[in-house]
């Protein structure tokens, strides 16, 4: 049986896809039915309607938030997405409903239509990871690295993707033994090589038909985003780095101003509160001001709600926030868990120093310790700073600055209004999980 479900694996999974979107779907429709005369009858517009946009919908907002990406994410990630997404789903639907019924039908039905659907997101998720990872045991895993402080840090986040790796064996560039345990591998990564050692490894491993894993450099990001030319017959990549052209500029604006201002006016009233708060715990200042670079090493004030105690930074200087920091006070804790406490940085979006989707704002100290180890560090200042970026989103508070970096350079690279518009929907994702919001 295991043998067929590998055979027919990519089938298996689209099956489930689809039996969740049509559950998703029956499960809302049949609801509403009793709430609605026209959906009970046969085929007319409301129901036609009804039943196209609760589809296409719904298949959008799964793309934005990553699909249903059985096997490559845990279960309870892939749920809160998914959960997310059909929220949305629910929202639009029914608004699109109560419009075609001239009325506003009972929002009850909403909510129960939607705890159900999380039933059934949970139940099928938590199916679909099961076969997926009965049918693809964890892969024999050889490390190849050149870094022993890299090595470490990959090692840490392999312990929660044992599902998907069993490392069987670490080794080091140039040990003997390297095309035996290569042969005995299923995958092979490749940790911080020397660019001649992983071009040769990469071949050996292609001729073996080796799944190959590797951490990227700057060459590797430019090779990501270039273009197949023809001079006569000679292939080459072609790659032009200029960054966000005028007329992207300009749109990217012209969507920051349209979603700032509004989003400043509904969130008056949660600043508010949480102005009255930070006062009330121990009287300080409500508002924290920090010198930040933008776009071209332009230096602005970022503007965010105090979380830490008055002159956290003045004995230390600046330092990042650590798990469990003394310096954060009880209700910065919550708004950084939250981050709640960027909601002021609204306004240096309007102002134009930065925008709501590119890479963070870093202090000009710490940009600058950076840029030692990693000169390509300056080259997130291509595009101005934003609210919350990819790297956000993809990965956590404690990631390695190299490892931000990599997803901050792919994003300007891959810059797009609809991968703007992904990274927001994202953020929703990202500010539900403590473990991507921890120290911030």
């Amino acid at each position: 049986m295991l043998k067929l479900l590998k055979a027919f694996e990519k089938s298996t999974l689209m099956f489930i896809k689809f039996t969740l979107i049509i559950i998703l779907f029956a499960v809302f429709y049949l609801f509403f039915m009793g709430e609605s005369d026209e959906m009970r009858r046969s085929i007319n517009r409301v129901s036609a309607i009804t039943s196209s946009t609760f589809l296409v919908v719904c298949y959008a907002m799964m793309r934005i938030y990553g699909g249903f990406c059985i096997g490559k994410k845990r279960s309870k990630e892939i749920a809160l997405s998914m959960s997310l997404a059909v929220l949305m789903t629910d929202v639009f639907t029914y608004i699109q409903l109560c419009i075609m019924e001239k009325r506003v039908m009972k929002p009850e039905i909403l909510v129960a239509v939607y705890l159900v659907h999380v039933v059934v997101i949970l139940v099928l998720t938590k199916l679909a990871n099961d076969i997926f990872y009965k049918i693809n045991p964890p892969k024999k895993l050889l490390i190849i690295h050149d870094n022993e402080e890299r090595l470490f840090t990959v090692l840490s986040k392999l312990k929660y993707y044992q599902n998907r790796f069993k490392v069987e064996k670490v080794m080091q560039w140039g040990e003997p033994e390297l095309h035996r345990s290569i042969r005995a591998a299923n995958s092979v990564m490749l940790i911080e090589l020397p660019v001649e050692a992983k071009e040769y490894i990469c071949e050996y491993c292609y001729k073996r038909n080796k799944e190959i894993f590797f951490t990227p450099s700057m060459a590797d990001i430019v090779v990501n985003n270039s273009e197949h030319d023809l001079v006569d017959d000679i292939s080459l990549f072609c790659f032009e780095s200029k960054g966000l052209t005028l007329e992207q500029r300009i749109i990217k604006r012209a969507f920051d101003l349209a979603l700032a201002i509004p989003a400043v006016i509904i969130a008056l009233p949660i600043m508010l509160a949480e102005a009255v708060a930070i006062k009330l715990e121990d009287g300080g200042p409500v508002f924290y001001r920090q010198e930040r670079a933008t776009i071209g090493g332009k230096l602005f004030e970022v503007l965010k709600f105090r979380t830490m105690v008055v002159d956290a930074e003045k004995h230390e200087g600046a330092v990042l926030a650590a798990k469990n920091d003394s310096r954060i006070t009880k209700v910065g804790a919550f708004l950084r868990k939250t981050r709640l406490d960027e909601l002021p940085q609204l306004l240096n979006i309007i102002k134009g120093d930065m925008s709501i989707v590119g890479p963070r704002p870093e202090r000009k100290a710490l940009a600058e310790e950076y840029e030692k180890d990693l000169p390509e560090f300056g080259y997130r200042l291509r595009v101005k700073a934003g609210l919350t970026g990819l790297a956000q989103i993809m990965g956590k508070y404690n990631t390695t600055p190299k490892d931000k970096l990599v997803l901050d350079l792919m994003y300007i690279e891959k810059y797009s209004i609809k991968l703007d518009l992904k990274i927001m929907f994202q953020t929703i994702v990202t500010c539900l999980t403590p473990e991507k919001t921890e120290g911030v």
